[in-house]
């Protein structure tokens, strides 16, 4: 009979531990909400975060599986530490902060509307905390915390990282920032981030996109295969440089001037722009095959086409521009210069392979028409996929008709008429 108690109190604990797993799972999203504000010789740092997403706590309940409160409060300081501040990392120029204080914790029902600015959530977090007759639900509790880290100077400048992927499948924090005497700047951003200027130098600003260009383009399926499109029939520096040229000029033409919101804003308009580009590939590839390949035809359709791939960049990076700080500018030219990096990395690795490739292994014409016909039938399936979502718009809605359709017609006109002039203009072999 004591042999058989062991294994029944293994069992026993395995269920245990198998109810609590259960209880405590971890959250497929979460939110989180955070103020930053230094302010004299201290910064503050206001957190809130769904109770659910702290699973090292016991939740102890009343009648009817009610929150005890009071019971729960003693246990919030440690896992405030625990679970939120000990994976945020705050950096005063290029000193990082000690481990901050906790000031203050409090717990509010999922319908509070405190955190719409600093001051409200401040003053909620030092109000009384609910009672057990509320009748709170653990896991319909959002848990706030108030930290304080000493600071040198209000006037430095800070840099977050918050490491809270931990928390749930997928996280995203919203984040502002309270400069002294300075407007609010907002930040949204899934999972880690990693290091976040809040108020970036130029330089800062400038590093990080043109890092952002550099790798948008070597991600870019659809725009490296147009790129090798332009390319594959002009190896050679001049005419080379002048198909390049033009596509750089007109993308960062659209690139700015989405970014300055100067073209269309509208459900429709990403898909459509998605399409056209589909669009460009097929066309593109068409005249490699058909050998329409005058340099003079084939720079004024780059740039048509670059104009469409400019709004594509544009869709790109929009998430991204929160963080540009007051240099918006200074970033989008940087933007550019990271693509055009990567699209010079490119060249450099392609064209060599395309002269070996034709040297070597097949006739250039042959090798023309297979690669371009391998990338319009890869654009082709783009384009059929693209166009069925544009389908589910409504484009012909005179409530989406607005002075920013100019932008549009330009483009769309241009595809149009380079394609008629490109037609109508005998070829000559470079």
């Amino acid at each position: 009979m004591c042999a058989s108690r062991p294994p029944l109190l293994l069992t026993a604990l395995l269920f245990s531990l198998a109810g609590r797993g259960a209880a405590h799972e971890v959250p497929a999203d979460v939110t989180v909400h955070a103020f930053v504000r230094p302010s004299g010789g201290k910064l503050q740092l206001l957190v809130r975060v769904p109770l659910r997403a702290i699973r090292d706590l016991d939740f102890p309940e009343i009648e009817r599986g009610y929150l005890d409160v009071a019971k729960l409060v003693p246990q919030l300081p440690d896992n405030a530490s625990l679970w939120i501040s000990d994976f945020i990392t705050i950096y005063e120029e290029e000193t990082r902060l000690p481990k901050p204080r906790i000031v203050s914790t409090q717990l509010s029902i999922e319908s509070d509307k405190s955190f719409a600015s600093f001051e409200e959530a401040l003053a909620h977090v030092f109000a009384p905390k609910p009672e057990n007759r509320e009748n709170l639900f653990w896991n319909q509790v959002l848990f706030d915390i108030l930290f304080e880290y000493p600071i040198q100077s209000d006037q430095s400048r800070f840099a977050i990282r918050p490491r809270l992927e931990r928390l749930a499948a997928r996280v995203t924090t919203v984040l502002r920032f309270v400069p002294p005497g300075g407007a609010v700047r907002a930040y949204e951003f899934a999972g880690d981030p990693g290091l976040v200027p809040l108020d970036p130098r130029w330089s800062q600003a400038a590093w990080r996109f043109i890092e952002l260009g550099f790798f948008h383009i070597l991600d870019g399926t659809d725009h490296l295969l147009f790129l090798l499109c332009l390319v594959i029939p002009f190896r050679r520096p001049r005419p080379l440089i002048g198909v390049v040229t033009a596509f750089t000029v007109a993308h960062s033409i659209t690139l700015i001037a989405s970014a300055y919101n100067l073209g269309p804003g509208a459900l429709w308009f990403p898909p459509l722009v998605e399409t056209l580009i589909a669009l460009s590939i097929v066309y593109m590839a068409t005249e490699n095959i058909v050998g329409r390949n005058a340099a003079r035809e084939r720079w004024v359709m780059a740039f048509a086409f670059g104009l469409v791939h400019g709004f594509g960049f544009s869709f790109a990076l929009r998430e991204t521009l929160q963080f540009a700080g007051s240099h918006l500018l200074t970033s989008l030219v940087s933007f550019n210069l990271g693509v055009e990096l990567g699209q010079l990395l490119v060249l450099l690795v392609l064209i060599p392979l395309l002269e070996a490739c034709f040297r070597f292994v097949v006739a250039e014409r042959m090798g023309i028409i297979i690669l371009s016909a391998f990338v319009a039938h890869t654009g082709w399936h783009w384009l059929v996929e693209r166009a069925e979502q544009l389908r589910k718009y409504n484009l012909t809605a005179w409530s989406v008709f607005d002075v920013r359709w100019i932008v549009l017609v330009v483009i769309v006109a241009a595809v149009i008429w380079m394609s008629r002039f490109s037609g109508g203009v005998k070829a000559k072999p470079e």
